[in-house]
Protein backbone atom coordinates (compact mmCIF):
# COMPACT_ATOMS: atom_id res chain seq x y z
CA UNK A 1 0.00 0.00 0.00
CA UNK A 2 1.27 3.32 -1.06
CA UNK A 3 1.96 5.90 2.00
CA UNK A 4 1.89 9.45 1.42
CA UNK A 5 2.62 11.70 3.62
CA UNK A 6 0.81 15.17 4.11
CA UNK A 7 2.59 18.27 5.89
CA UNK A 8 0.99 21.59 7.68
CA UNK A 9 -1.24 22.99 4.84
CA UNK A 10 -1.79 20.25 2.53
CA UNK A 11 -4.84 18.80 1.16
CA UNK A 12 -4.47 15.13 -0.12
CA UNK A 13 -7.40 12.82 -1.34
CA UNK A 14 -6.63 9.51 -3.14
CA UNK A 15 -9.71 7.29 -4.56
CA UNK A 16 -8.03 4.11 -4.58
CA UNK A 17 -6.03 2.23 -1.99
CA UNK A 18 -3.08 4.55 -0.09
CA UNK A 19 -2.29 5.38 3.50
CA UNK A 20 -2.40 9.40 4.62
CA UNK A 21 -0.10 9.71 6.93
CA UNK A 22 0.43 12.87 9.24
CA UNK A 23 1.84 13.92 12.31
CA UNK A 24 0.04 16.44 14.55
CA UNK A 25 0.65 18.10 18.30
CA UNK A 26 -1.65 21.48 18.67
CA UNK A 27 -2.08 21.59 14.26
CA UNK A 28 -5.09 19.37 13.91
CA UNK A 29 -6.16 16.66 10.84
CA UNK A 30 -8.88 16.15 9.60
CA UNK A 31 -10.11 12.82 7.86
CA UNK A 32 -12.70 12.55 5.34
CA UNK A 33 -14.53 9.36 4.10
CA UNK A 34 -16.79 8.52 1.29
CA UNK A 35 -17.41 4.81 2.22
CA UNK A 36 -19.46 4.03 -0.96
CA UNK A 37 -17.34 5.65 -3.26
CA UNK A 38 -14.41 4.63 -1.33
CA UNK A 39 -12.49 8.25 -1.34
CA UNK A 40 -10.70 9.35 1.55
CA UNK A 41 -9.24 12.49 2.26
CA UNK A 42 -7.02 14.32 4.87
CA UNK A 43 -6.11 17.83 5.25
CA UNK A 44 -3.35 19.34 7.84
CA UNK A 45 -3.90 22.69 9.51
CA UNK A 46 -1.55 24.85 12.05
CA UNK A 47 -3.87 27.63 13.21
CA UNK A 48 -7.67 27.84 13.35
CA UNK A 49 -8.08 31.82 12.35
CA UNK A 50 -6.30 32.90 9.27
CA UNK A 51 -4.31 36.53 9.38
CA UNK A 52 -6.69 38.96 6.83
CA UNK A 53 -5.97 37.95 3.49
CA UNK A 54 -5.05 34.56 3.93
CA UNK A 55 -8.53 32.97 4.21
CA UNK A 56 -7.93 29.97 1.89
CA UNK A 57 -4.52 29.30 2.57
CA UNK A 58 -4.77 25.74 3.62
CA UNK A 59 -2.37 26.31 6.46
CA UNK A 60 -5.37 27.64 8.29
CA UNK A 61 -8.42 26.33 9.28
CA UNK A 62 -10.89 28.11 7.21
CA UNK A 63 -8.97 26.91 3.87
CA UNK A 64 -8.06 23.92 4.78
CA UNK A 65 -11.49 22.95 5.24
CA UNK A 66 -12.85 24.43 1.84
CA UNK A 67 -10.00 22.68 -0.01
CA UNK A 68 -10.47 19.36 1.47
CA UNK A 69 -14.54 19.51 0.52
CA UNK A 70 -13.50 20.84 -2.73
CA UNK A 71 -11.00 18.19 -3.67
CA UNK A 72 -13.09 15.26 -2.06
CA UNK A 73 -16.09 16.26 -4.67
CA UNK A 74 -13.62 16.80 -7.27
CA UNK A 75 -12.55 13.20 -6.93
CA UNK A 76 -16.20 12.35 -7.00
CA UNK A 77 -17.14 11.68 -3.26
CA UNK A 78 -20.49 12.27 -2.67
CA UNK A 79 -20.74 14.74 -0.18
CA UNK A 80 -23.76 13.65 1.83
CA UNK A 81 -22.12 10.44 2.23
CA UNK A 82 -18.94 11.64 4.16
CA UNK A 83 -17.63 10.47 7.63
CA UNK A 84 -15.18 12.77 9.38
CA UNK A 85 -12.40 11.53 12.01
CA UNK A 86 -10.56 14.61 13.72
CA UNK A 87 -7.01 14.85 15.64
CA UNK A 88 -4.32 17.04 17.41
CA UNK A 89 -4.99 19.70 18.94
CA UNK A 90 -2.77 19.07 21.72
CA UNK A 91 -0.87 21.15 24.59
CA UNK A 92 2.36 19.92 23.33
CA UNK A 93 4.65 22.60 24.76
CA UNK A 94 6.06 22.68 27.84
CA UNK A 95 6.39 25.98 29.67
CA UNK A 96 3.11 27.18 27.49
CA UNK A 97 0.34 26.20 29.63
CA UNK A 98 -3.69 26.33 29.46
CA UNK A 99 -3.93 29.39 28.90
CA UNK A 100 -2.40 28.95 25.41
CA UNK A 101 -5.41 28.40 23.72
CA UNK A 102 -4.49 27.70 20.09
CA UNK A 103 -4.58 23.76 20.17
CA UNK A 104 -8.23 24.00 21.64
CA UNK A 105 -9.05 26.55 19.12
CA UNK A 106 -7.88 24.46 16.18
CA UNK A 107 -10.03 20.99 17.28
CA UNK A 108 -12.90 23.28 18.19
CA UNK A 109 -13.11 24.88 14.67
CA UNK A 110 -12.57 21.71 12.65
CA UNK A 111 -15.40 20.11 14.37
CA UNK A 112 -17.52 23.27 14.13
CA UNK A 113 -17.01 23.46 10.61
CA UNK A 114 -17.83 19.59 10.33
CA UNK A 115 -20.90 20.32 12.52
CA UNK A 116 -21.86 23.19 9.52
CA UNK A 117 -21.44 20.88 6.96
CA UNK A 118 -23.44 18.42 8.50
CA UNK A 119 -20.46 15.45 7.85
CA UNK A 120 -20.91 13.16 11.48
CA UNK A 121 -17.66 12.77 13.09
CA UNK A 122 -17.70 9.30 13.83
CA UNK A 123 -14.15 9.25 16.02
CA UNK A 124 -11.85 12.14 17.16
CA UNK A 125 -9.06 12.00 19.57
CA UNK A 126 -8.41 15.62 20.28
CA UNK A 127 -6.54 17.54 23.47
CA UNK A 128 -4.46 15.78 25.82
CA UNK A 129 -0.60 16.92 26.13
CA UNK A 130 0.75 14.09 23.60
CA UNK A 131 1.48 14.55 20.06
CA UNK A 132 -0.20 11.69 17.49
CA UNK A 133 0.83 10.00 14.31
CA UNK A 134 -2.23 9.42 12.23
CA UNK A 135 -2.54 6.70 9.48
CA UNK A 136 -5.35 7.08 6.98
CA UNK A 137 -6.27 3.83 5.32
CA UNK A 138 -8.16 5.05 2.28
CA UNK A 139 -9.71 2.27 1.17
CA UNK A 140 -11.14 0.75 4.60
CA UNK A 141 -11.67 4.70 6.23
CA UNK A 142 -9.66 2.93 8.96
CA UNK A 143 -7.74 5.12 11.31
CA UNK A 144 -4.76 3.90 12.89
CA UNK A 145 -3.37 6.96 15.94
CA UNK A 146 0.01 6.18 17.65
CA UNK A 147 0.69 8.54 20.49
CA UNK A 148 4.08 10.16 21.63
CA UNK A 149 5.72 11.35 24.60
CA UNK A 150 9.25 13.41 24.54
CA UNK A 151 11.87 11.26 25.19
CA UNK A 152 13.03 11.15 28.55
CA UNK A 153 15.40 14.25 29.49
CA UNK A 154 14.11 15.99 26.21
CA UNK A 155 12.05 18.81 26.42
CA UNK A 156 10.28 20.25 23.69
CA UNK A 157 11.20 23.96 22.84
CA UNK A 158 9.66 27.45 22.96
CA UNK A 159 11.08 30.22 20.71
CA UNK A 160 14.77 28.15 20.44
CA UNK A 161 15.17 27.72 24.33
CA UNK A 162 13.93 24.95 26.45
CA UNK A 163 10.64 25.61 27.52
CA UNK A 164 10.84 27.12 31.44
CA UNK A 165 14.92 28.45 30.67
CA UNK A 166 14.25 31.91 32.32
CA UNK A 167 18.02 32.55 30.23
Amino acid sequence: MTERPVTVGEVAVVADTATLVTLVGSCVAVCLWDPVARIGGMNHFLLAEAPAGAENDPRFGPGAMHDLFEAMAAAGADLRRLRAKCFGGAHVLDGVGVADRVPTRNAAFALAALARAGVPVVAQDCGGRLARRVRFHTDTGRVVVTRYRPAAGHRLTVGGRAAGDSR
